[in-house]
């Protein structure tokens, strides 16, 4: 097998269709780091860090990697152990960036994302063929309703749900009043025949005022209550006293993390991202420990352009654990855009071809690598410095 040769860091800013805010978050969302790394014969693979210095585990038991911290770790610490390593040892590579620096998961997915695209194109496979196999054809997507006004989150949910949604996330956290409101506006706006979650990104002061705030809710059919409060302990009282299975998000980074989730009763659910473990390779582990304990999962994220987004898809069709609606994009090039917004996040992506939307699902590639190519034009249209 040919070797790396080459690792390249690039910042992007996708322009957003609309502000797109949960609790917490305080710097748009769009402004991530790309990875390029080139093999000896020429071929690309691709990755991406959707780095937000907001976003970290419980209490500070990891932390916020924004995009400069993240290009510096690549540039500095990775790129170097990832040249000249073979292709197809995603072990090797692992060991090589756990070696040369702790943490920083965010910046290692970047490069094991490319890395497998970079594989895949080599071996003339898809990704999940790496990962084991495709376990699904189609990743259903769930679509996420930021902190909007109570009409605003009403009228976009009816919109995608036409067009073809059957699952929607509803952000909530700030305020609790608002929060029991926004979820009946949605419910009576799409009916009945549409799954219904909400998550609170650990924003109920105490797991008191969740559980009394989830019971209102409950009423309007909740699927899960994701992260209601932080900290594994405290996720575990709410998910005691509310009839709405709890989802593990902010608690739940890598496999460690989930084998604590389940040994404390936790969660019955566990949101499974690409990056908060390190990569693919990592993400699959935290799958194999749930899928072992009848936990299941889903895929999510945060909101990836289409570079990052390729790996969710990936990851969704691979592990058998994931069998609950993805909160990924849709990602699609403003030139095939038009006015569709299920899934939709930005005016524009960075992809040759969008990704084939069809019955509210994204359609797994089967085309070797990631399955679809990065249009290089638009990532240099949207390159930014730092």
């Amino acid at each position: 097998m040919e070797k790396v040769v080459s690792c390249e860091t690039i910042i992007v800013q996708l322009p957003t269709r609309r502000e797109h805010k949960w609790t917490g978050l305080t710097e748009p969302i769009g402004r991530y780091v790309l990875v390029k790394l080139t093999d000896e014969v020429g071929r690309t693979g691709w990755g991406e860090a959707p780095a937000l210095k907001d976003w970290g585990g419980e209490f500070g038991r990891y932390f916020g990697e924004s995009p400069s911290i993240v290009r510096t770790v690549i540039d500095t610490y990775l790129a170097p152990v990832a040249a000249g390593i073979e292709l197809g040892n995603a072990v090797q590579l692992h060991a090589r960036m756990d070696a040369v620096i702790k943490g920083y998961p965010y910046a290692k997915a970047a490069v094991e994302f490319a890395y497998y695209d970079l594989t895949g194109k080599a071996l003339g496979v898809p990704v999940h063929v790496l990962l084991g196999g495709r376990s699904r054809d189609r990743v259903p997507v769930t679509h996420s309703i930021g902190l909007l006004g109570v009409d605003e989150a009403a009228e976009e949910a009816a919109r995608v749900v036409g067009e073809g949604v059957r699952t929607i996330k509803i952000k909530v956290g700030v305020d609790p009043k608002r929060d029991v409101e926004v979820v009946r506006a949605v419910r009576e706006a799409v009916g009945d025949g549409v799954d219904l979650c909400v998550d609170a990104n650990e924003g109920y002061a105490s797991p008191g005022e969740a559980i009394q705030t989830v019971r209102k809710m409950q009423a309007f059919e909740l699927k899960y209550v994701e992260q209601p409060v932080a900290g594994i302990e405290r996720i575990a009282e709410v998910a005691r006293a509310i009839d709405a299975p709890v989802m593990a998000d902010e608690s739940a980074w890598n496999a460690h993390d989930a084998l604590q989730i389940i040994e404390r009763r936790a969660a019955q659910i566990v949101s499974i991202y690409t990056t908060k473990p390190g990569g693919l390779y990592k993400a699959m582990e935290v799958a194999a420990v749930c899928r072992a304990a009848g936990v299941v999962c889903n895929v999510n994220g945060s909101v990836e352009t289409a570079v990052g987004n390729r790996a969710n898809v990936q990851l969704a069709a691979a592990a058998p654990a994931v069998t609950l609606s993805c909160v990924v994009p849709v990602s699609t090039p403003a030139e095939q855009l038009g006015d569709r917004i299920a899934g939709i996040y930005y005016r524009d992506d960075l992809i040759e071809t969008p990704m084939n939307f069809v019955d509210g699902a994204i359609e797994v590639p089967s085309t070797p690598g990631m399955g679809i190519e990065v249009d290089e034009d638009k990532v240099a249209r949207y390159r930014v410095d730092g």
